[in-house]
This record gives C-alpha cells, sequence and structure tokens, in this order.
C-alpha cells in the first residue's frame, strides 16, 4: 500500500525554500474549506468557487492538502495546494498561501510534499501554469528545478499570460 494515502506528514526545512519553520501538512477536509477559501480570495482576482473546492475533494484522482505550524495544529492552515495525478503526471491546479505566512516556507513545504508523492506514484512530470508576472512564485518552482517550457497568451485574461513550468524526473 502507498504512504500516500489521506494522512498527515511534518515537514521540517529540508527542501529548497524552506525556512526553519517546521510545517505539519494534511489532507484537506470540509471544515478547512472556508479558510482555503479565504486564502484564495487573497492570492488571486478572480479565485476558485467554494464548489470548486468541495468537487475536487470528491475527485479519485484530486488531492487538496493544507498547511498548518507544527507548533499550533489546532491553528488555521497558512497554505494549500491542489493537484491531480492522472496516469504518469501529476499536474498542480492550485497553490496559494495566506499573506501573512509568504515566504515562511510554506509554499516550498506543499510543494516539496507533492513533488515526493508524484515521485512515489512513479510520475514522468509535475506540471503547472503560473503568471507570467508572478516573479516570486516562478523564483520558488525554479529552486525545485521547474523549467519554464512554454506560454500560454491570455491564460487568465486579456493581457495575463501564463508560463506552463515542469520538473522532469529522470
Amino acid at each position: 500500500m502507498s504512504t500516500w494515502g489521506r494522512r498527515s506528514h511534518d515537514l521540517a526545512p529540508n527542501a529548497p525554500g524552506l525556512s526553519s519553520m517546521a510545517i505539519h501538512i494534511r489532507d484537506a477536509n470540509h471544515r478547512d474549506l472556508p479558510r482555503v477559501l479565504e486564502i484564495e480570495r487573497l492570492a488571486f482576482s478572480t479565485p476558485w468557487s467554494l464548489q470548486s473546492f468541495q468537487r475536487e475533494l470528491t475527485l479519485p484522482f484530486s488531492r487538496i492538502i493544507v498547511a498548518v505550524p507544527r507548533l499550533d495544529e489546532s491553528e488555521p492552515p497558512s497554505g494549500f495546494l491542489c493537484r491531480w495525478i492522472i496516469a504518469d503526471e501529476c499536474h498542480i491546479l492550485n497553490v496559494a498561501v495566506h499573506p501573512d505566512y509568504r515566504r515562511s516556507g510554506v509554499g516550498a513545504a506543499l510543494l516539496a510534499m507533492v513533488i515526493r508523492e508524484a515521485k512515489e506514484k512513479r510520475a514522468e512530470a509535475v506540471t503547472l501554469e503560473v503568471r507570467r508576472s508572478n516573479l516570486p512564485a516562478r523564483q520558488l518552482y525554479r529552486k525545485f528545478e521547474f523549467e519554464e517550457r512554454r506560454l500560454r497568451r491570455g491564460y487568465y485574461g486579456p493581457g495575463e499570460d501564463a508560463i506552463v513550468m515542469e520538473l522532469r524526473f529522470a
């Protein structure tokens, strides 16, 4: 049985971009959705709806994980990531961190968890789209050795291009 069933993990700062703050990663549940939606609305000008997140929780190939401070797991999530694993690819659909926790290693911890999971499930690659203008996110993805592969013009609306980034496993 895979160790990536619905469970939780602690991540100490050992991946690129992780700060000294220890972070607990666990699967999201319906009780987390109000906070996930709050983070989503703070992070994006065109946020996902509550129904979109509810749907992701029901899909067998989808997973939403949340990050909470390891020292106080009763705290609300500080960030989340939604991914799909289909066939030999892991696709990151959505990742966001509450503004109060940005640059503290939360995004890096979420990415590290999904990359580890993708490798274990023998995915050949992890892909994502990122706003061309989102330089901090692009920099974080590069720390994890993602490469910019192509441009999707207007992906986020007029004048908002996306860069498709990919991390291939050997």
